[in-house]
């Protein structure tokens, strides 16, 4: 695969330039340490990582010493999580010393979520994520759909060339960038599955002390299976055997690992009735399509249709998420239903309180129905709400009322 401009990097080097300690976030094998190498060839800093064996005895043996190597200029460490105690000696050091621009890192594990790193960091470090490949950065383009959806443009006019089936190739394939690289089938999915063995066998212990991570593709597996579905821990546990206590904390480290995602139910004063349950969806849908055993030929509606919506409404979710690493607008994902049955798949909210809804549907047959959700909330929140969009797999577009559209589903990356 060639190389890919990561949209996230104006970002972290804008951080450099007025922070002590940047931290880069993100699953394993989503691309940080290529992206730290090329920070730190841009700032003629150095690299160091902790996947060696000696460099982490080293940092271990001295974490302060192990700071101070580099006085002068950038000192980049890659894998942190894997010596916490380094970066309790952070605070020390950038303390006794608080230029900017010191220190880059990055982790496989979100380090603001352990409680051995929380305080040592809080208001010395930025944290940024960096995901698998956006579909813009497959195809060179930096997508604004967050930043125009929020200044009230419903696409309309808007077509594509793109089919259901073309959708759900992309959403089987994933993110992460050595799985593209490989042929689709056998050889991509026996990097998915090597992936997560990984993940299970190395990253999980070093962040956590919890028994039964063995279980962790388990659970894993009964998320997919109802991808960008509402998180019900009941019903969880019941489909996995392992107890609800047990269940709550191998969830959070799955989101510290960044594999999964929850997407908390959106309030408003405009209704004391919202249900309060988070969706999740797993960040990277081609991990979810392999931990269900699934093709795009084997989402098709003749076969399993429903899997299709949950494997869309997952794409759509982490392709929001990587959008909101470099959109202008501060915002963030959630999602609406009420005890009445309104339901909203997706909301993005601005930081000043405007409002947009998205639906995902598979289908490319989209009717006034399909609308009824988004033109409700409209409704209720009168002014606030500045667009809906149902995102669909057909090729046109089309007004359903005041502010709210149906549109080809990829003006997620070419808008």
């Amino acid at each position: 695969m060639t190389t890919v401009s990561r949209h996230v990097r104006p970002r972290v080097l804008e951080a450099l330039s007025d922070t002590r300690v940047v931290v880069v976030q993100g699953a394993r094998q989503v691309g940080k340490t290529t992206l730290l190498r090329e920070v730190v060839a841009e700032n003629r800093g150095r690299l160091v990582t902790f996947d060696d064996d000696l460099t982490r005895a080293s940092a271990q043996a001295d974490p302060v010493g192990f700071l101070r190597q580099t006085s002068d200029g950038l000192l980049a460490i890659d894998e942190v999580q894997r010596v916490p105690e380094l970066v309790l000696a952070l605070k020390l050091v950038v303390d006794s010393d608080p230029r900017p621009g010191r220190f880059l890192l990055t982790g496989s594990a979100n380090l603001l979520r352990l409680p051995a790193t929380e305080d040592s960091l809080a208001g010395r470090a930025e944290s940024i994520e960096l995901h698998g490949f956006s579909q813009g950065e497959i195809v060179g383009h930096k997508e604004q759909f967050v930043d125009r959806l929020l200044a009230g443009d419903t696409f309309l006019g808007a077509t594509s060339d793109l089919a259901r089936n073309d959708y759900l190739e992309r959403a089987v394939a994933g993110a992460y960038p050595e799985a593209l690289g490989r042929p689709a089938g056998r050889r991509r999915n026996l990097w998915l599955e090597n992936y997560l063995a990984r993940i299970v066998e190395r990253d999980a212990p070093d962040v956590s002390n919890l028994q039964r991570l063995g279980e962790l593709p388990l659970i894993l597996r009964v998320l997919a299976a109802r991808d960008g579905g509402e998180l019900n821990i009941a019903k969880v546990a019941s489909d996995t055997g392992i107890p609800a206590s047990t269940l709550v904390p191998h969830l959070e480290l799955l989101e510290t690992l960044y594999l999964i995602q929850r997407i908390p139910a959106w309030s408003t004063s405009l209704s004391k009735r919202v249900v309060s349950r988070p969706k999740t969806a797993l960040l990277d849908s081609g991990l979810a399509a392999r931990l269900l055993n699934v093709s795009a030929a084997g989402v098709s509606p003749s076969k399993n249709g429903e899997a299709a919506g949950h494997l869309l409404e997952g794409f759509v979710a982490g392709e929001l998420r990587r959008q909101l690493g470099w959109s202008a607008e501060s915002a963030r994902i959630s999602h609406y239903r009420d005890r009445a049955g309104d339901e909203v798949d997706l909301i993005i909210e601005s930081d000043d309180g405007r409002v947009a809804g998205i639906e995902v549907k598979a289908s490319a047959s989209i009717g006034l129905r399909d609308a009824k959700w988004l033109l409700k909330l409209r409704d209720k929140l009168g002014d606030r709400f500045v667009a809906g969009v149902i995102l669909h797999t057909g090729g046109t577009s089309g007004p359903f009322g005041d502010r709210v559209s149906a549109v080809p589903m990829d003006v997620l990356w070419t808008a």
